[in-house]
């Protein structure tokens, strides 16, 4: 229940049957003692006692809410209610004989009797104030947990649009890259062979629909990114003929798999671009996709010239690709759920091997 407002009527039920069980519970000594003899006076007292501090309970949240104090100055605060500790203390003395009156314990004229300031001061007042710091400590509690929780929510809902940020902006980065790569293999083409050049601008247009289509997810099925591949692929053997081999295995249980949008092609396009393209003799890239110990786990493997002595993933030489993909899955697979390995094969080329969390459409 927030303070700021008038409670409820289901708050104030709330409120109080935890009052009526505080006043039973500090009831059943006494009941116990005298063997159930006067229960009604004693159960009465005992509940008048504890809604007196309900009501004045109202009155320190009130008072607490409308200190000229800030809130993170919480030393200054609690001085604050030294003073007032007393003063609500001594109110409650009242408001409980007239409580007590009205349930039938007490008499009213013991509200008006300055007897009862006495008689409260002489012994209730530490317990009273006992009572009066316990409640104010479970209510400044409660409000700076929820200050902190809220602030952690806060944080969490910042670092998630930081990082939707920041995909998107590598979602962008990695289009252009591929469109450029696309014309350049096209222009190669346009004068030699006209005929080629128009099929392979067919699949580009299918590749740009299908980029377009998924331009908003962040993640689409395995089986819609291999469709995705395949139209790359087209024009890659368009260009490269006989010298370009391509071999897939996927298990059927990970075709509906989620994974994120343009995370093949450009390992793909990594691997014909740095090794295979530059072997007179090309060579065959394959994709291996497999379901482990409910992680998906995705190999891209060459076995062109392999990697360059000094080759680093991190910086430009190392392929845009490859980078940005490593980026995307630390991203969206943060504390370790993910992994981006690059590895030379002992028969030549390089393997890329990718593990993330299995998840179903």
């Amino acid at each position: 229940m927030g303070w700021r407002t008038m409670p409820s009527l289901r708050s104030i039920a709330v409120l109080f049957a935890g009052w009526s069980a505080m006043g039973l519970l500090f009831a059943l000594p006494e009941l116990q003692a005298r063997n159930g003899g006067a229960w009604r006076m004693i159960l009465q007292a005992s509940l008048a006692s504890w809604w007196a501090w309900g009501l004045t309970a109202l009155l320190i949240v009130a008072i607490d809410r409308r200190l000229p104090v800030p809130e993170r100055r919480v030393g200054l605060r609690l001085l604050c209610h030294v003073p007032l500790s007393v003063a609500l203390t001594i109110l409650y003395l009242y408001v409980m004989a007239a409580l007590r009156a009205a349930l039938g314990s007490g008499t009213w004229s013991a509200v008006a009797d300055s007897a009862l300031l006495i008689r409260g001061l002489q012994g209730m007042i530490l317990w009273s104030l006992l009572v009066y710091w316990l409640i104010l400590g479970g209510y400044l509690a409660r409000q700076y947990y929820g200050r902190y929780v809220s602030s952690e929510l806060r944080v969490e809902r910042l670092e998630r649009l930081s990082i939707e940020a920041r995909l998107h902006a590598l979602r962008l980065q990695l289009d252009p890259h591929f469109l450029f790569n696309a014309l350049n293999t096209i222009s190669s083409q346009v004068e030699s062979d006209p005929k080629l050049a128009r099929s392979m601008i067919e699949h580009l247009g299918d590749l740009l629909r299908m980029s377009l289509g998924t331009h908003q997810q962040h993640h689409v099925p395995l089986a819609t990114e291999l469709a995705f591949l395949d139209h790359y692929l087209a024009i890659q053997k368009i260009r490269f003929g006989n010298r370009l081999r391509y071999e897939q295995t996927v298990a059927e249980t990970a075709k509906n798999a989620m994974v994120p949008s343009m995370m093949l092609q450009p390992l793909v396009e990594n691997a014909i671009r740095h090794g295979i393209s530059t072997r007179a003799t090309g060579g065959t890239v394959r994709v291996t996709v497999d379901v482990s110990d409910s992680e998906l786990r995705i190999q891209i493997e060459d076995d062109g010239v392999g990697l360059p002595v000094g080759w680093d993933p991190e910086r430009p030489a190392g392929g845009l690709g490859l980078s940005v993909t490593r980026q995307r899955l630390e991203g969206f697979y943060p504390d370790g759920k993910s992994s981006f390995e690059i590895q030379p094969r002992a028969e030549g080329g390089v393997a890329v091997k990718l593990r993330m969390p299995l998840v179903y459409v």
